[in-house]
């Protein structure tokens, strides 16, 4: 990888961890049903009224904005807001890689093979210990929702699998646009019609995570997987929780113990040894194919 396209590929990670901090500020403002729709919206619109069609069937677009955008950010927010950190928020969502190998051999007959069910083995060990940790300060039922949250990204990431989409950041625009409807119906519903007030930190973080994390994150993955293989570009999503614990560390006090790190430890390097194989054998990828990664998809963006 070129230099510069390596600081391109380190620079969106930090983007995509930074992500969390951003959306935890953003909580402070807005409903997470409501934020998840206001998300979505300026994720879609206007863009969509520029990229054409989705270019993949419409059942595979609306399962993605139902797995990916509806239940995965809605699942993971309200996992946020009733009180798990930001920093682990990026960690735990890890896991979704193992959900996808486990959804993709469930339905789409891939195999696991040994390598990766020692991987899964090592990734769930690290989720164990943070469960285990948990205090008054990270409840275990906000714990469970972004565990529940990463689940549906591993079906989200089986589902844009099916669909193959020629162009991930489109389609990405397209499952925006489909998911932001059913949001808005779950926030009246669930949060009733909200009342606010404008905050300049509320709307920064609407802007970034909808324009920079979304619409510019893809469009750099999308830029570098064209570029060179998805085996190539995919570890660095790796990264995502690196600077997502970090930044929460420096801009939200989030404490970086000894426990949480030897978890993470333990997270990042399951997910890498079973989305790989042996030296000498060409790579693969267990993440996704993109959104926050369409042809393999990063951890955690978003």
């Amino acid at each position: 990888m070129q230099i510069r396209h390596l600081f391109m590929a380190i620079g969106l990670a930090a983007v995509w961890g930074f992500n969390f901090v951003v959306m935890q500020a953003g909580l402070r403002h807005f409903p997470p049903l409501l934020y998840v729709t206001l998300r979505f919206t300026l994720a879609a619109f206007p863009a969509l009224l520029f990229v054409g069609g989705p270019r993949a069937p419409w059942r595979w677009v609306l399962a993605a904005g139902a797995t990916l955008g509806v239940t995965q950010y809605g699942l993971l927010l309200v996992g946020m807001r009733a009180g798990m950190p930001a920093g682990l928020s990026s960690l735990v969502v890890q896991v979704q890689a193992v959900f996808t190998v486990v959804f993709a051999a469930a339905l789409l007959k891939e195999r696991i093979t040994a390598r990766r069910i020692t991987g899964m083995g090592v990734a769930f060990a690290g989720l164990a210990l943070i469960a285990l940790t948990l205090g008054d300060g990270s409840p275990v039922g906000a714990f469970v929702l972004v565990v529940a949250s990463a689940l549906a990204w591993g079906v989200g990431n089986v589902v844009v699998r099916k669909a193959a989409p020629p162009d991930s950041l489109r389609f990405t625009i397209w499952m925006s646009a489909v998911a932001a409807p059913p949001m808005l119906g779950l926030s009246l519903l669930l949060e009733g019609v909200p009342h606010l007030t404008f905050s300049p930190e509320g709307a920064l973080s609407v802007l970034y995570v909808a324009l920079i994390s979304t619409l510019g994150g893809f469009a750099v993955w999308g830029f570098l997987l064209r570029r060179y293989d998805a085996s190539v570009v995919a570890p660095y999503s790796l990264l995502v929780p690196v600077f997502g614990m970090s930044s929460a560390a420096l801009f939200a006090d989030e404490p970086l113990s000894v426990p949480k790190l030897l978890a993470g430890g333990l997270i990042i390097c399951g997910v890498l040894y079973a989305g790989t194989r042996p030296a000498g054998r060409t790579a693969v990828t267990t993440g996704t194919p993109p959104p926050e990664n369409l042809q393999p998809e990063p951890a955690g963006s978003r």
